[in-house]
């Protein structure tokens, strides 16, 4: 059990809980996951957090398969400019390890945004918050649960 998973059983949200074995050698959290689920990239999202003009940290979710756009983000959020956030403040705000962010059940609820791409899927791929484990849901739940928005950032 993980918060993400709490925070959906709590909400009442449609979703399935896909588990593998995770090897620490992988180099892509998000590529092993989809390879070892048996999914496309492209169904398969990741969590990444960014600092907004040095000043509040925020979350995009994408593809695997999809490099971010830190213009794109920080536009969509309204910001100048936007940056990864460190390891460090990553964990801290979220309360998950790098490779197991989820989403979901955050220490601190970040403002989100889901690349458009999402809504192509009947259901999306997103971390249960623990490598290993994966969450399967409708991407409009996902976008309720986060109180998030589509928008291209990819």
């Amino acid at each position: 059990m993980t918060p993400a998973i709490d925070v959906a059983r709590k909400n009442k949200v449609s979703f399935k809980v896909h588990e593998y074995s995770h090897d620490p050698a992988s180099e892509s959290y998000g590529g092993e996951a989809a390879e070892k689920l048996g999914v496309p990239q492209e169904q398969v999202f990741k969590t990444l957090v960014v600092s907004l003009d040095g000043k509040e940290l925020a979350v995009g979710i994408i593809p695997v398969s999809s490099r971010l756009s830190l213009k794109l983000i920080a536009k969509a959020l309204g910001a100048k400019k936007a940056a990864m956030a460190t390891q460090s403040e990553v964990e801290r705000a979220t309360g998950y390890v790098l490779g197991g962010v989820s989403p979901l059940g955050q220490k601190k609820r970040l403002r989100t945004i889901i690349d458009a791409s999402a809504i192509c899927n009947s259901t999306v791929f997103i971390s249960a918050g623990r490598r290993g484990v994966d969450m399967e849901l409708d991407p409009e739940d996902l976008k309720t649960l986060v109180s998030g928005e589509f928008v291209n950032i990819t």
